[in-house]
């Protein structure tokens, strides 16, 4: 593969999204080595948004074909998706930011469904906002699954040599319980199995942390861990995932953290994020595995309260297009073992 080609959504465009893009592709030259992003928002937004952040507005250009870029540094290209937004007011919710932030995704598909990116990079959309317009999706990940017609997927945290994916995300923890069924938790860690081995890594251990407190300590706090979690991990198993646990959560993640586990499998979205961002911050990012395509985000959201104050890093911008550049070549494997995978289970 070439040089891959990287469709960067601005997100919601009332949040830090075009400040943190336009600081990524202004200040950041070296990643011109690595990829061609390519913004995929409003012309007149990224203009606003390089003025803010010290730049002139002239190195926004327009482009009509994300494999048209020039990838010249100091330089940043857009595809305008749609008519010109109007101006909507910074760091509030606004429901034409979030339909924008929304088209901006479809519009990043479209273009993976065509060959005319090798790559998906999301900066953060607002949930509300979103939903505001129309948009009944929980985030990102479900729509991106629903562009592509695909059912067994996970987002996946991921830091280094660590990647956390989760069997739910964007529900209530009250149905996060009645969704960890063994079904969803046998094509999880199969999907981290092929992972594993797509990375060069076909013996690696993919860790399930326990839904219960102390992974039910014996049934004494819960069944879900004997019932559900343990046969599905015996299953995975016998399908050639070196899948162990359920383990309990509070001594896995940490083991993780360390160095023990590289591939860890948690039940709910905060057993995930919560000790994800207490110990990593803005320097992990989000991959979606499951997609025909690769797709990686920041790992936060549009931070209204710091959105037009000039404050906002780009680091998990810069190292979510790094990483999408970096998976892309051999992305093809991933997303064979991901489609073998939900074929066996549904067989």
């Amino acid at each position: 593969m070439t040089t891959p080609v990287l469709a960067v959504t601005v997100g919601d465009v009332a949040g830090i999204g075009p400040e943190i893009t336009a600081k990524a592709l202004l200040g950041h030259d070296d990643l011109r080595q690595r990829c061609v992003p390519v913004v995929l928002g409003d012309v007149d937004v990224m203009r606003r948004a390089v003025v803010a952040a010290g730049g002139d507005p002239g190195a926004v250009r327009q482009v009509d074909d994300p494999r048209a870029a020039t990838n010249e540094p100091g330089t940043v290209e857009v595809v305008q998706v749609g008519d010109p937004m109007p101006q909507v007011p910074i760091g509030e919710l606004s429901l034409v930011a979030g339909d924008g932030a929304y088209r901006f995704v479809v519009a990043a598909c479209d273009l993976a469904k065509r060959g005319a990116v090798d790559a998906i990079v999301t900066a953060p959309l607002n949930k509300a906002a979103m939903h505001a317009a129309g948009h009944q999706f929980p985030g990102h990940t479900e729509l991106l699954a629903h562009e592509f017609g695909v059912t067994n997927f996970s987002l996946v945290l991921s830091a280094g040599d660590l990647y956390l994916f989760h069997l739910t995300t964007h529900v209530s923890l009250r149905r996060a319980i009645d969704d960890v069924t063994p079904e969803r938790t046998e094509a999880v860690l199969r999907l981290a199995g092929a992972f594993t081995r797509t990375l060069g890594r076909p013996d690696a251990e993919v860790a399930l942390a326990g839904l219960n407190p102390h992974a039910g300590e014996s049934r004494l706090f819960g069944d879900e861990d004997a019932d559900v979690l343990a046969p599905a991990v015996a299953a995975a198993r016998a399908r050639g995932v070196n899948a162990v646990g359920p383990l309990p959560a509070d001594a896995l993640l940490p083991a993780a953290v360390k160095g023990r586990y590289q591939m860890v499998v948690v039940c709910y979205h905060d057993q995930g994020h919560a000790p994800f961002k207490a110990v990593y911050g803005d320097q992990g990012v989000n991959i979606t595995v499951g997609l025909p395509v690769v797709r990686v985000s920041v790992d936060h959201g549009t931070a209204f309260d710091i959105a037009g104050t000039g404050v906002a890093r780009e680091t998990s911008l810069v190292l979510a297009c790094e990483r999408a550049a970096a998976l892309a070549p051999g992305w093809d494997l991933v997303w064979r073992a991901s489609q073998e995978a939900a074929d066996q289970l549904s067989s």
